[in-house]
């Protein structure tokens, strides 16, 4: 049966830490919504009420214009191996830019200041409910390891050729809601 935390204890985070995959869910009125499997490798629990993880480029941008237009942001984490537990976490989500301050802060203080290729923006859950529920529906299956594709797309696309598919593909929801990737750039 599923109960409720306030916030994160260090159970719940010791299985944050053995998963090695989670789920962002995000949407704003009048969207679709829109969910994203992400490696754990980029995320980071920053307080028992904060995560945070940095964002690699993909396909499309939705997290970022449900960010900008709504802020509500679920994360979940399903185990795939060992004793069966789903975890949520509830919240408001935004976006933190590349070029601003805080995305360095936070890259320098949680990712030992590596940031690789592709790094698009960094995503910030403070969330106020923690929900756990039994997983006995998710099936088993074994962890291989982490796909090479990402860091092979990157480096074939190189600097430039990553900011000319934001460009083309990451600054519109499929929806048409703005994803504000380049909002700094008009300040």
């Amino acid at each position: 049966m599923a109960k409720q935390f306030a916030s994160l204890d260090d159970r719940l985070r010791d299985f944050i830490a053995r998963q090695h995959i989670f789920f962002t869910a995000s949407a704003a009125r009048d969207s679709r919504v829109n969910v994203s499997p992400r490696e754990t490798l980029c995320l980071r629990i920053i307080s028992p009420n904060a995560a945070i993880y940095l964002d690699r480029t993909g396909s499309g941008n939705e997290t970022s214009a449900h960010m900008k237009a709504d802020g509500r942001l679920t994360i979940m984490f399903c185990a795939v191996e060992g004793p069966p537990m789903i975890l949520r976490l509830y919240g408001r989500g935004r976006i933190i830019h590349r070029e601003t301050a805080e995305y360095r802060e936070l890259l320098h203080a949680h990712y030992d200041d590596k940031e690789p290729l592709g790094a698009r923006q960094i995503v910030r859950l403070d969330f106020d409910l923690v929900q756990t529920s039994c997983g006995f529906g998710v099936p088993l299956f074994s962890y291989e390891g982490e796909r090479p594709s990402m860091d092979q797309w990157a480096n074939a696309k190189g600097p430039d050729g990553i900011q000319e598919y934001w460009r083309e593909k990451n600054v519109v929801s499929m929806d048409g809601l703005p994803t504000g990737l380049f909002d700094a750039e008009s300040n």
